[in-house]
């Protein structure tokens, strides 16, 4: 059964809370309507503005859309997520730059010394997985928020990624398909757990 929250309880009208939430599903087969390159941009407009430890915005993108970027690709996902990646218009390798460090002089300036104090941290990488993740999180609400249902997985071969696709100290951490449903694009719906059993107020 659907929670609705009480009228007012939200900042955001029900359809929004449908699109982003309620509605909103992890889609397995595609349309071949195309994603965008403004689409893209518009996604990554509004996930730019997640919050990050520091500012420190580790989050790298490869959009894989040409035909060619996709058969490069294809081989390193899991069996099980192959098809799905073809069927999609848009693919997005989820990355973490763990050298996110170097922009902190822009992206955090009134902390001097904030470069150089992680140059040598051995807490930078751990760092970068978590706060990219957080940023990941929102990439999918943006999906959502563009109307496009979003596919992320975790099923793939990471290393074979990164040589393939990624430079520098860029860690693949997801692999996120995008675009309109197609047929057969949702398993049935699965049963969520209810605020008593996933909530504990001290």
């Amino acid at each position: 059964m659907t929670t609705i929250a009480p009228e007012g309880l939200l900042a955001i009208d029900a359809s929004a809370q449908d699109l982003l939430f309620r509605e909103a599903r992890t889609a397995n087969t595609f349309s071949a309507e195309p994603v965008t390159d403004e689409q893209l941009r518009a996604i990554y407009d509004l996930v730019k503005w997640a919050p990050t430890a520091m500012n420190a915005q580790p989050l790298r993108l490869v959009a894989v859309r040409t035909p060619e970027a996709r058969e490069r690709l294809l081989p390193l996902m899991a069996e099980g997520n192959r098809a799905k990646t073809a069927s999609a218009p848009l693919t997005l390798i989820v990355a973490a730059d763990e050298d996110f460090h170097e922009h902190l002089p822009v992206t955090f300036p009134h902390k001097e010394g904030a470069r150089e104090a992680l140059h040598d941290s051995p807490g930078r990488p751990a760092m970068a997985r978590f706060n990219a993740s957080i940023q990941l999180g929102y990439l999918i609400l943006g999906i959502r928020a563009a109307g496009l249902a979003a596919g992320p997985m975790a099923g793939f071969d990471a290393a074979a990624v990164e040589k393939e696709f990624l430079g520098g100290n860029q860690r693949a951490i997801a692999v996120v398909n995008a675009g309109k449903p197609g047929p057969d694009a949702w398993f049935p719906r699965n049963p969520r757990l209810d605020f008593e059993q996933a909530v504990r107020v001290v």
